[in-house]
Parts: C-alpha cells; sequence; structure tokens
C-alpha cells in the first residue's frame, strides 16, 4: 500500500478533524471538576469527541470514568496500543495567532496542541483509519487509547489501566522521529522556606508559573517600598537582559513584573525563567526573609540547570543530563515554596542524590520534598519493537538518525514495552509548550502514512 499517497489524497479531512479538535479550549480546569467530567469541561470534551469519530467510524469504543477512553479495531488475542492525549497546557501571551482556532498559515496549522499532541493523535487516528478502509487483515487487536491529564500527573491513563488490559506493545505518538527508547525519570520537588515572612517584610508576594512542565514566561512581584535606585537599576537591569517588564507604583505598595519565553521542562535552557530572572534582580532590593528566598533562587537555579549547587546534577551517556525546571514559585506571608520539575538521567541514583541534596539543605533555610516520582523507561535499541519502528521510519523518510533519549515524559513509559514514535521530525523546531505552537503540515501527512505502516508491520503477519 502507498499510504503517503493515501494520506495526502485525505490531506483535507485530516486538518478538518485536528483543526476542530484544537478549537476544544482542553486545559485542566479543577476548579470546575466533577465526577463526571474530572478535570472540567474542555478535556472531557476532548475525549468525548475523540470516542464519537471512533463510534462513527465503526469501531468499538469505551469511556473509562470520563478520564480516558479507547478506540479499537482488529482482532486477536494480542494488543497493539497507541497511546495518545487530547488535554494541553495554558497557553500562556503573546500568540500571532488565536491558540483555539488551527489557523493554517504558510503550510503550518498553529495551535495548543498542534504539536502537542492532538496535531500527532490525529495522525494516528487517520493512519488507523486508512488501514481498516484497507481492508488489510491484523492479527491484533489495534486500541488507541486517550487520556486526559497527561500534562499534570497522568491521572487518566493511571486509572484505564486500573481497569483495562496493558498492551503486549505500543507507542505514543508525543514526542521525536525517529524514535525515543529511554525516557528520564520524572520528580516533583518542592522547596519551602522554614521561616515564614517577617513584619516588616519588603518582599509582600512574589508569584510565576502555572505548571512545573513549563518554563514561567511572567514573574511579579510585590514590594512595601523600593531603594532610591531601585527604578533605575531595574531598567539596567532588563536591557543588560534583553527583555521587557515594569515597575508601577500602587497605593501602598510597588509591584514590579518581568517577562521571560516559555518552553517545555524537559528543555529549560530553552527557555527564559521569569522567575529566576525576577529573583536576581531582587536580591539588590531585599532584606529578611524575602531576600533569603530570592537568593535562594538564584543561587540553585540562576547558575545552571542541572542543581550543582544541590549536588543533584548527573549525566549518563543513555539520556544526558539532569536538568531542574522551576515551573511555581510563590511567596507570602506564610513564607516561599518552589516547585520544581526534575529531569533525571536513567541511571541516576535517585535516594542517594536526593538523601544528598537533603542534607546539603539541613543548615539553610529550605527543606526538600519529593510530591511524585515517575521512574525512567528504558527499551533495548536492538528489541524487535524498536527495530520495526526504526526500519518504517527509514522507509519513509531515508534517515538514518539515532535512536534518542527524551526528558520528556510520554505514555510510553507506563507501558511495560513501549516506546515514544515521533511525531517531531529531526531538525524542526520544537514549540510544545510556548507561544505560537505549530505542526507542519506536510510533516503531518507523512506521520500519517508512518504509522499506517507500523500499523500493519506490528499488528499482522
Amino acid at each position: 500500500m502507498n499510504w503517503l499517497q493515501i494520506a495526502q489524497e485525505r490531506k483535507e479531512e485530516l486538518l478538518s478533524e485536528l483543526q476542530q479538535l484544537i478549537q476544544i479550549e482542553s486545559v485542566l480546569d479543577e476548579n470546575n471538576a466533577t465526577a463526571d467530567m474530572p478535570f472540567g469541561q474542555g478535556p472531557l470534551d476532548a475525549l468525548h469527541f475523540m470516542l464519537n469519530k471512533g463510534e462513527a467510524a465503526g469501531m468499538q469504543v469505551k469511556n473509562i470514568d470520563h478520564m480516558a477512553g479507547h478506540i479499537e479495531m482488529g482482532e486477536g488475542q494480542e494488543l497493539l496500543g497507541i497511546l495518545c492525549h487530547v488535554d494541553v497546557v495554558p497557553v500562556g501571551d503573546g500568540w500571532t495567532y488565536p491558540p483555539f482556532e488551527g489557523r493554517i498559515v504558510e503550510g503550518k496549522l498553529f495551535g495548543r496542541g498542534a504539536i502537542d499532541d492532538k496535531g500527532p493523535t490525529m495522525a494516528a487516528w487517520l493512519a488507523m483509519k486508512m488501514v481498516k478502509d484497507s481492508g488489510i487483515k491484523l492479527d491484533k487487536r489495534v486500541r488507541m487509547i486517550i487520556g486526559t491529564d497527561e500534562e499534570s500527573g497522568f491521572r487518566c491513563v493511571n486509572r484505564y489501566f486500573e481497569k483495562e488490559e496493558m498492551p503486549t506493545i505500543g507507542f505514543a505518538p508525543d514526542a521525536d522521529f525517529p524514535l525515543i527508547n529511554a525516557e528520564k525519570g520524572i520528580a516533583h520537588l518542592i522547596f519551602s522556606q522554614k521561616n515564614k515572612a517577617d513584619a516588616d517584610e519588603v518582599l509582600l508576594s512574589f508569584t510565576a508559573g502555572k505548571r512545573i512542565n513549563m518554563v514561567p514566561d511572567s514573574a511579579e512581584a510585590k514590594l512595601a517600598s523600593i531603594s532610591e535606585d531601585g527604578a533605575t537599576n531595574f531598567q539596567r537591569f532588563l536591557q543588560e537582559n534583553e527583555t521587557e517588564g515594569s515597575l508601577t507604583k500602587a497605593q501602598d505598595h510597588y509591584i514590579i513584573a518581568i517577562k521571560g519565553k516559555s518552553a517545555h521542562a524537559m528543555e529549560p535552557e530553552k527557555g527564559v525563567n521569569a522567575a529566576v530572572l525576577l529573583a536576581q534582580f531582587l536580591t539588590t532590593e531585599l532584606t529578611g526573609n524575602g531576600l533569603t528566598f530570592v537568593q535562594f533562587i538564584a543561587d540553585v537555579f540562576g547558575k545552571d540547570h542541572f542543581g550543582t549547587a544541590l549536588t543533584l546534577n548527573y549525566r549518563d551517556e543513555m539520556s544526558g543530563e539532569t536538568t531542574l525546571n522551576p515551573g511555581i514559585i510563590k511567596f507570602d506571608a506564610n513564607g516561599g515554596t518552589i516547585e520544581v520539575s526534575m529531569r533525571y538521567a536513567v541511571t541516576y541514583s535517585f535516594e542517594e542524590k536526593i538523601t544528598t541534596a537533603q542534607q546539603v539543605l539541613a543548615q539553610a533555610d529550605f527543606t526538600l520534598d519529593v510530591a511524585s516520582d515517575s521512574a525512567p523507561h528504558y527499551i533495548p535499541e536492538e528489541d524487535e519493537l524498536v527495530q520495526t519502528l526504526v526500519a518504517v521510519y527509514q522507509k519513509y523518510t531515508n534517515d538514518f538518525s539515532q535512536v534518542l533519549s527524551t526528558g520528556g515524559g510520554t505514555y510510553a513509559r507506563v507501558l511495560n514495552k513501549g516506546v515514544a514514535f515521533g511525531m517531531l521530525f529531526p531538525g524542526e523546531a520544537d514549540v510544545a509548550h510556548q507561544k505560537d505552537e505549530f505542526v507542519d503540515v506536510e510533516n503531518l501527512i507523512t506521520a500519517a502514512a508512518i504509522y499506517a505502516e507500523a500499523i500493519v508491520k506490528l499488528a499482522s503477519k
């Protein structure tokens, strides 16, 4: 079968359905969550959209507690899983095109989720339809498993696999081609200030970030007072760091805001952390516990992304550097907290390294707690699943790049035997979690063809 030609012939169908999915604002909304919509209305609507598409295509569908669901075709004892998610991170500021429209401009479809993970999801969905319509006999069942809480902790697939079978093999179209066989561990760390703010504290509040898996693109602090040269120093700081910000006076306090650049927490070096910038400036303006708070941020996160100051740094050849992203930062009358997404190497001695960091902090004004931890995931390169998928990719691209590791966490890590497979092609800009997120239309079509061939290779004799 010429899957690429078939995918090109169904281009308008693919783009139309992707636009419809992007137009659903499927951002986590826990403030309005209920038992019937555990992650809010948007994620549930996106799940229903996919399940309705599956039912209309004559496939079997199932909704698991409004958290996840699946679309299934084929027959057989064994199960091939294709794990996708339809929730997205918050939009952030500065978009050129509306983030929930799906506008196509110069061969790119823009929108939140276009590359993470609604675009890849729709490429895989078209692949399933193309295989079904081809009449090729499948010896395994093929099941697209759809989650709605991937960006905030995998509660969706955790519930799903409490009730449904584990695929024999599977892949998640939620990362890079040619294939990712090593995923770093992901830990949620919380640094908490031991002492509360003083009554005469200059720093009244500090806020930045909404998700730990995003580099904060803005930060704001409220100060009771500023130094005589504070305004001048701030303008100089903005110029030196080539960014934007503002200093305004309210009735009884000053507000200092600063802009950064958002990026995915797995690659914090691609962003500019506004909270770290603001903390660095405020080290010259504060006293007391407020100064202790911002100095800690500047010392621990301002010098590198690797946690070197706390001896958390470590790299291996398999997966590269361990990185830390301070994603949610707060200071108020109760003191300060810094929530961090840590992406650690496959061979990292996690408990030993955390214990050492806690000992380093013993004499400091901060404690370190582990809120959650997802262990690294690794499938050897010589495994048949890896070899089959890489061969399919090479057939359609003539690209013989090496398999990869990632600091991102995909649904592949919840599978007994699974990998992340596309759909970001080598050399493409990774704009996941950034403003003006997009998917390249031609690459989207090629990915659909790759996924169709992968389904046939993995699920038929």
